[in-house]
């Protein structure tokens, strides 16, 4: 099932993404073990969730035109952030795929959201903390995810904020209302 998906892959993505992506795949299973929930729907999900990484920005374009979607003012100046937007559509109506976890968790795995499902939440935490990751914090980051998702959560969204504020980026509502949610479900359980 997934070869044929690897080779879709391989002739989208650069080697780096690649190897990007099979190691997304491999810790978004292994999460989805720790947690109790469906590892073979954790692997695909973070197989397919950077397809259209290298895409090229007109690729993005015809994509969000083809499927009516409309980009908000801080989507339309992010230009990292479309491929998360593309990738959900590009999975859904190129490779046939309609869990609607696995689209919502491809098409948030860069934002982040308020009430992410587990799927969703184990993908943004996998893409922070695969083997082949090497920024500054990854192993507080590998340490946190193994004894609270929550705390990891917290972390990782925190971590993104303060990286985009110091590049004077703006912040997704999505990230902003994600941090605030896993904030308040941090104090609520101290």
């Amino acid at each position: 099932m997934y070869d044929n998906f690897k080779q879709i892959l391989k002739s989208r993505l650069d080697e780096k993404r690649y190897y990007h992506s099979l190691c997304v795949a491999d810790e978004a299973k292994r999460l989805a073990q720790k947690i109790g929930i469906d590892s073979e729907k954790a692997y695909l999900a973070g197989l397919l969730h950077d397809i259209t990484k290298n895409a090229k920005e007109q690729e993005h374009l015809k994509i969000f035109s083809q499927f009516g979607i409309i980009l908000n003012d801080i989507e339309k100046n992010a230009l990292k952030l479309w491929h998360a937007i593309s990738g959900a559509a590009y999975v859904e109506h190129f490779l046939g795929i309609e869990d609607s976890e696995i689209l919502d968790a491809i098409r948030y795995h860069t934002t982040a959201k308020p009430n992410m499902s587990p799927l969703c939440l184990v993908l943004y935490l996998a893409d922070f903390t695969s083997s082949d990751r090497d920024y500054p914090d990854v192993d507080v980051m590998r340490k946190l995810v193994d004894v609270s998702f929550s705390e990891a959560l917290v972390y990782a969204l925190q971590y993104t904020i303060k990286d985009l504020a110091d590049q004077k980026r703006a912040i997704h509502f999505d990230t902003l209302a994600a941090f605030n949610e896993a904030v308040s479900n941090l104090e609520g359980k101290n």
